[in-house]
């Protein structure tokens, strides 16, 4: 698929977003180019390969668009809604069966969350169409916030032969449902800037008391007898010296 195509296919995602409810309830969807079936969450045959390692159908491509949630910013909780794209280059219709997501932690393979899989009942999408699928989910409220791979997978048959593409396998970031700001956060923030405050206040108390130190200057105290020693050194063999001398015997 060339990168004006994957555009083209993003674009239509982005345009049915707002319709797909409609679009799930006429009954002349076979007109519209693609069939879409409403989703089924009772047990199907689906689970005897929910668990199967599959490899994806040649002809087929999927794309995911997270509807009004653009950075992908997760509620613990709460239900989050995304789409699922498929396009169907192949020689034989698609039978969707289910679409399933798991949550792990960054550079790790283990799941942390398996998260719901839906299956669905009399879905597919016929040869050189495309369709979109809705796939709900929610992240387990007791998972504590942070960054998260969400690796989303749908499961299909082709001639009654099972697949699997993944539509996703990216980062979202994971928040606790609530106020923005809880006690918790307020009282560290409120911590951090009294740290911030004292050791500025203590910089500044060190750099006053370096400056006085070194604006003192010394103070050099010159002796008399010194500056006179030195004088009569310099005015020795004179008559000056020679007069001074006969005044202190007379004394």
């Amino acid at each position: 698929m060339t990168t004006s195509t994957r555009l083209l296919f993003l674009a239509f995602l982005l345009l049915a977003s707002p319709f797909l409810q409609v679009a799930l309830c006429q009954s002349d969807s076979e007109d519209s180019g693609f069939e879409v079936s409403d989703v089924s969450e009772e047990e199907s045959d689906a689970e005897e390969v929910l668990g199967l390692e599959l490899s994806s159908a040649p002809g087929v491509e999927t794309l995911c668009v997270f509807p009004k949630n653009s950075a992908k910013i997760i509620k613990a909780g709460i239900e989050t809604e995304l789409l699922v794209g498929m396009k169907n280059d192949g020689q034989s219709n698609v039978d969707i069966v289910a679409v399933k997501g798991s949550l792990h932690l960054p550079f790790d393979q283990n799941a942390v969350q398996n998260l719901t899989a839906l299956s669905f009942s009399n879905a597919s999408v016929p040869t050189s169409a495309q369709a979109t699928f809705p796939y709900v989910f929610a992240v387990s409220k007791f998972l504590q916030a942070g960054a998260f791979d969400l690796v989303g997978t749908i499961i299909y048959e082709i001639d009654g032969k099972p697949y699997q593409s993944t539509f996703y396998n990216g980062t979202i970031e994971v928040v606790e449902d609530g106020p923005l700001f809880r006690m918790e956060s307020v009282f560290l923030s409120g911590l951090l800037i009294f740290v911030i405050v004292l050791l500025a206040i203590y910089i500044q108390n060190g750099l006053k008391h370096m400056t006085k130190k070194t604006k003192r200057a010394p103070k050099v105290e010159v002796g008399t007898a010194t500056k006179n020693a030195s004088h009569d050194e310099w005015l020795e063999g004179t008559s000056y010296t020679q007069s001074s001398s006969k005044s202190k015997k007379k004394k």
